[in-house]
Order: C-alpha cells, then sequence, then structure tokens
C-alpha cells in the first residue's frame, strides 16, 4: 500500500518545508519536493502542516481493573483522534503492574485492544525490586515510582527501598514527586476547618508546592548520588525548576522533567468555575506556577509536553472533595490545547513537535519513531490550523464521556492521522481495524 501526501508544510526538526511525502507499507519511503510515484492513496495536504504523531509520555488508561473509566481500547481511539499515535501507559492499574506477569498481561490486551503504538511501565513498590530487574529494557519503556499517594501498594516511601531501585536498575526511572507527609498534615488542617467536604479551591493549598520541591528535590539528589536515569512526570511548580538543567543536549542529560497540557492551560482561579474536574495530582496551582512552566518549556530545563490522561467518571469527579478522585482525560486534546497556543502566539509549531514527539522519542529511546525522517515509521498527523470548532459532549470520544475542556473553542483541528502508515484517522472518521505496535526502544 502506498500513500502521496502532496504539498504540504512538513515540521520536523526545528524546520518547515514545503514538499510531498510517499508511505509504503508501514514506513516513510521518500521525502522530496514534487514526488510523481503511483500511489494507492493521493492525499492533497495543501494550506495544511504534517507533524510527527504525538508520543505521549504519560497516560492512565486504566485497563485491567477499571475500565468503567477507560480502557486501552476506548481511550486509544480517543487518542489518534486528536494525532496522539503512540502512548506510555503507568502501572497504576487493578492489579497493580509491578511483577513481570502481569506487565506481560497488559501488553498481550494492548496487542488486541489498541488503535496506537504502546508501552507499558514496570512499577515498583517498596518490596519488588527482584521483580524490577528482571525488566527488558528493549520491551520497557521505564521504571515508575509514586513517591506520593496512587492505587493499590505503588507508594514507595522507604529510603532504603529507593535507593535500592536506584542504584541497581540501569533503566529509566520516572516519580511522581509529591511529599505524602507535608499532604497528609494540610488534609488534616483543611478537615479540622471544613469536615470531609474542602472546598475544591484549597486543593493546590494541600497537594502544596512544599509537597512537591521536598519529594523532586530529593528524587534529584538520589538521581545525582546513583548516577540513576530520572525522568520527573508532570511538574507544577516555579520552584521545582530550578533543579533542571538546558545546558546540555537532551540525549546527553540524565535527569530529564515532563509538563502536563493541564499546567499550561489551568490555575488555582479557574476552581472556581470547573470545581472538581480540574482536580489534579500534582495540583493545578498559580498564575505564577504557570508563567513559570512555560519559561521552563520554552529554555528547555523542561523537555517533554504530557497528558497524565486520567479518566474517571463525572459521577465519581462529583463526590465531596476527599471522596473525589483526581485526574481527567485529555489525550483527544493535547494537541489541539498547543496548537492553540501557537495560534496565540506562545510556542512554535517546531518546538511543539520537538517536545511533543521529537523528545520523547529520544528520551525513551523509542526505534525509530517520532520524527519525519524515511526510513522511519509511518506516525503522521495532518492538521488544518483554519478550523474553528469547539469541545462539546457530542465529539468527545472517551469512555468517561466528559473533558475538562468543554465548552472551549479551538482554531486548529487534526484532519488526518497515519498509525505505522495505515490512515486511522479521517475528517471525523475512525477506520476500526486496530494497527497499533508494541514500541521497542534502543538499548546502550
Amino acid at each position: 500500500m502506498k500513500t502521496l501526501i502532496k504539498n504540504v508544510k512538513i515540521v520536523n526538526e526545528g524546520k518547515i518545508l514545503t514538499g510531498d511525502l510517499l508511505i509504503e507499507n508501514d514506513m516513510i519511503s521518500k521525502i522530496d519536493t514534487n514526488i510523481s510515484e503511483e500511489a494507492d492513496r493521493v492525499i492533497d495536504g495543501s494550506g495544511k502542516y504534517l507533524l510527527p504523531g504525538v508520543i505521549d509520555d504519560q497516560v492512565h488508561f486504566r485497563e485491567p481493573g477499571l475500565t468503567h473509566k477507560g480502557d486501552i481500547e476506548s481511550e486509544s481511539r480517543a487518542a489518534i483522534a486528536g494525532g496522539t499515535t503512540s502512548f506510555i501507559e503507568q502501572p497504576n492499574t487493578v492489579p497493580n503492574a509491578v511483577t513481570q506477569e502481569l506487565l506481560a498481561d497488559k501488553y498481550e490486551i494492548a496487542s488486541h485492544k489498541s488503535f496506537a503504538n504502546y508501552g507499558f511501565m514496570m512499577g515498583g513498590t517498596n518490596d519488588n525490586l527482584e521483580e524490577i530487574l528482571k525488566t527488558n529494557p528493549k520491551n520497557v519503556p521505564g521504571i515508575k515510582l509514586f513517591l506520593g499517594s496512587s492505587t493499590g501498594n505503588m507508594l514507595v516511601d522507604n529510603p532504603e527501598t529507593l535507593e535500592n531501585i536506584f542504584s541497581n536498575t540501569k533503566m529509566l526511572i520516572a516519580v511522581h514527586c509529591e511529599d505524602e507527609a507535608t499532604i497528609r498534615a494540610n488534609t488534616q488542617k483543611y478537615m479540622d476547618e471544613y469536615g470531609e467536604d474542602i472546598p475544591v479551591k484549597f486543593h493546590h493549598l494541600i497537594r502544596s508546592e512544599e509537597a512537591c520541591y521536598k519529594s523532586s528535590s530529593k528524587a534529584i539528589e538520589l538521581a545525582k548520588k546513583t548516577g540513576a536515569r530520572l525522568h520527573v512526570f508532570h511538574l507544577s511548580t516555579a520552584k521545582e525548576l530550578e533543579l533542571f538543567r538546558n545546558d546540555i543536549p537532551l540525549k546527553d542529560k540524565k535527569i530529564t522533567a515532563e509538563v502536563c497540557v493541564h499546567h499550561l492551560t489551568f490555575t488555582n482561579e479557574d476552581y472556581e468555575t470547573r470545581g472538581s474536574l480540574i482536580k489534579w495530582n500534582p495540583a493545578v496551582k498559580t498564575q505564577h506556577d504557570k508563567d513559570g512552566l512555560w519559561e521552563a518549556l520554552l529554555d528547555d530545563r523542561i523537555d517533554v509536553i504530557a497528558t497524565d490522561h486520567a479518566p474517571h467518571t463525572l459521577e465519581e469527579k462529583q463526590n465531596i472533595y476527599t471522596k473525589c478522585p483526581s485526574g481527567a482525560p485529555l489525550v483527544q486534546h493535547s494537541l489541539v490545547v498547543m496548537l492553540e497556543n501557537y495560534k496565540n502566539g506562545k510556542i512554535s509549531l517546531e518546538r511543539i513537535v520537538e517536545k511533543m514527539a521529537h523528545n520523547p522519542a529520544i528520551l525513551f529511546r523509542i526505534e525509530k519513531r517520532g520524527f519525519i525522517k524515511e526510513g522511519f515509521k509511518a506516525d503522521l498527523v495532518l492538521v488544518d490550523l483554519n478550523e474553528n470548532w469547539t469541545v462539546e459532549k457530542e465529539n468527545i470520544l472517551y469512555k468517561c464521556g466528559w473533558s475538562p475542556l468543554e465548552g472551549m473553542n479551538f482554531h486548529s483541528k487534526v484532519t488526518h492521522t497515519f498509525v505505522n502508515g495505515n490512515l486511522v484517522y479521517e475528517n471525523g472518521t475512525i477506520n476500526e481495524q486496530k494497527f497499533g505496535e508494541r514500541l521497542l526502544f534502543e538499548v546502550e
């Protein structure tokens, strides 16, 4: 099967070039100013932009065990509609993916159900070092540690265990950094005043700047001591940004950072209108923090943009504060949110591609993805930067059926998505055949 995309603006490695691109089977076979070769399908890309498919390095697709919220099929389907062609999923499912057998089960499910390419993190606990050390770095993107509360037995709070994991694995360690003792003390303070029904506007003061900084600074100190490769997920405070470097290339960094779309979009002021729908861990914080995150994203202290896509039912999100789960679905909308920021002059298209496709591929050493290059897998997204639309219940594909962005207007749209050379999404229609493949990782 050959697909030819004509007259399109190709965004790749800091440049935008107008030309043609030929896909043969699952690969990009040719990029040139004018390709006259016969093809089975020809797409006129005039006026549109071709980007590498988004690689989201942090999602929670809820399977197994929490599939009333979402599952690999439903959420990967939403992902391709939004231009995300590869995802890395987290281990806090039920049961937690903390043994090789449980991790293999998730890969087996995805091999039948995923519309997008997939990788699954191995989870760490206070007592599974032996299992962690069995993980094959060719097949698994990294080890995930929760240094703040999580589902099941996944809080890693034993200093000796942490040091053992950091010292003994050569794999990338990705961490959720919030100090549990600080959060518990803050929660108790507000419960003493308000009982169980704490106003959600205090969420950023409960899961505070101090809780984040205390945890992330400790993790970074440990990484420096042991030489571990550390990736800090979902930074939310300006203060933490002093911990990261921008004076060396990403490929040489041993300590890297991610920011999520919601921390670049909302502030604590938005709790007034969106309430618990924007209750995340770590919390959405202040305008000062949001400004700091943008600055660090643009000066390369922050390497990657992701979603932390974490669906819950609307009913669950309407519980009182102490019983309302944190997290929200975003994977269908992350690219259009960032394209809106491009339209508003906050970031260039080239930087969006760098932070959402190139850098995740470099950081996780993903084989032959994340770039528009001959000989690379044809994971591609075509976008129209002049199409107005609104996020509404009718166009939301998440299994949970809602979005924290509902009612927001966007001025760019994903028109086509390719996964491994297959046209999986076209102008609102999803190809119900599944072409997602297991991500493979280069080993040093």
